[in-house]
């Protein structure tokens, strides 16, 4: 174990660790394009995107000049009544990749808050429309939202947040019909969920606020992923119970389901879109709730309870706005294919060699797969120079931009020979 690593363990509380049984903490030292560099020169390449925030590879020196450069003029301001360049700059280059109709920007600085806003400002919605008795969400079992209260009830069945389960507002979960490549149960099990959701929109639909999704992929429950046909039938029969939408677009943004948005592949767009994780490409906390004009105007009166009362200290904050505004110009000349061809190759490797692997998908620059005890390979695959963190037993990768084919090759095939 490095110095650095001794002096953490006496001061460091870290998330999602149990910090008895936790093994030894890695002291990164600098980190460059797909890889991280611990204190002792060994590289690790970044097979999550640490925590799915990097988009074009670390470090980058486009996105950090551009901080640089923002940090010498105005590093931030309060944005109750003031606004600044970055900030408008970044919602005009989100507004040319999003549907007309999103074009209300709300900021934050995270993925739970981004969600905690759009529960709050569903909610807020219906009661300036003089229905507040529309108090009820619905959600998919599996989903994952983030970690504040709102976030963690419309989750509550991801199984992160059991110890506060007694605290969770009502929500009404919807059975998952996660796939994968050759599922030949896929309808049967769309209809079980249709079937759920036909019951709780015959029995509770006028109280029902918004139905709360991630798009294409569940995320944290294990890279779960679902047809855009299936959604296409849930949105229709909520759309039809004047329930409103929020897609939870803060892993499946930006370029990872192989378009800009998930929202693209999926016929009805939402009322509510959620953005953080690779919004700077890894740089700086930053998230945006965007919204419909309908909703907006719902909060204009003359009188202040309509208004939505929320905020937090660094909304908007300017360093972080500039970063994301390079970092959308940057995606907006990447090439995501070639990320999807490669992990199809390796795919195909894995499963030639490999008979105990299972349940294998793929979509955009995500690849996942089942195998027993995946947990116990994660410091096989440190050692082998992988940053690769399981969940539960799928093992994914969701990679930088930057990183090529070749990479992701050798990737996948020391995999297969850590599996053997």
């Amino acid at each position: 174990m490095s110095k650095l690593s001794v002096r953490d363990k006496k001061v460091i509380w870290h998330p999602f660790t149990q910090e008895k049984t936790a093994g030894t903490v890695i002291a990164a030292k600098k980190a460059e394009g797909c890889y991280i560099y611990d204190e002792d020169g060994k590289a690790y390449l970044d097979l999550i995107s640490s925590w799915w925030v990097n988009l074009h590879g670390h470090a980058h020196p486009e996105i950090a000049r551009s901080i640089y450069e923002q940090a010498m003029k105005l590093e931030h301001v309060i944005f109750a009544g003031f606004t600044h360049e970055p900030a408008v700059a970044l919602c005009e280059e989100l507004a040319e990749l999003l549907p007309p109709s999103l074009n209300r920007f709300f900021f934050s600085d995270n993925g739970s808050t981004a969600v905690e806003v759009a529960l709050k400002m569903s909610y807020q919605y219906w009661c300036n429309q003089g229905q507040g008795d529309r108090k009820i969400f619905l959600s998919f079992e599996g989903g994952y939202h983030g970690d504040t209260f709102g976030a963690m009830s419309v989750g509550h069945t991801s199984k992160f947040h059991d110890a506060f389960k007694p605290l969770f507002f009502d929500v009404l979960s919807i059975p998952y019909p996660d796939t994968w490549e050759e599922d030949l149960d896929v309808e049967v099990k769309e209809q079980r969920a249709l079937s759920s959701l036909d019951k709780y929109l015959d029995e509770k639909g006028k109280e029902i606020a918004a139905l709360i999704l991630e798009p294409l992929v569940q995320g944290a429950s294990g890279m779960r992923m679902c047809r855009s046909s299936f959604i296409n039938q849930v949105i229709l029969r909520v759309r039809a119970k004047g329930i409103l939408v929020i897609f939870d677009e803060v892993m499946t943004g930006f370029g990872r389901t192989g378009t800009n948005f998930a929202l693209e592949q999926i016929d009805s767009k939402p009322d509510f879109l959620c953005l953080s994780k690779g919004i700077t490409g890894g740089f700086l906390p930053l998230a945006l709730t965007v919204t419909t004009e309908n909703i907006y105007s719902a909060f204009l009166h003359d009188e202040w309870k309509y208004a939505f009362a929320h905020g937090h200290s660094y909304t908007a904050n300017p360093i972080a706005c500039a970063a994301a505004v390079t970092s959308l110009k940057l995606l907006k000349k990447t090439n995501l294919d070639a990320i999807n061809n490669a992990h199809k190759l390796g795919m195909s490797y894995l499963k030639e060699r490999l008979p105990n692997i299972k349940h294998t998908r793929i979509i955009g620059t995500i690849s996942a797969f089942e195998v027993d005890l995946a947990q116990k390979l994660k410091p096989k695959f440190l050692a082998s120079g992988l940053l690769i963190r399981p969940l539960g037993n799928t093992i994914y990768l969701l990679p930088p931009y930057c990183i090529t084919a070749g990479e992701l090759n050798s990737a996948y095939e020391k995999m297969g020979s850590i599996f053997n």
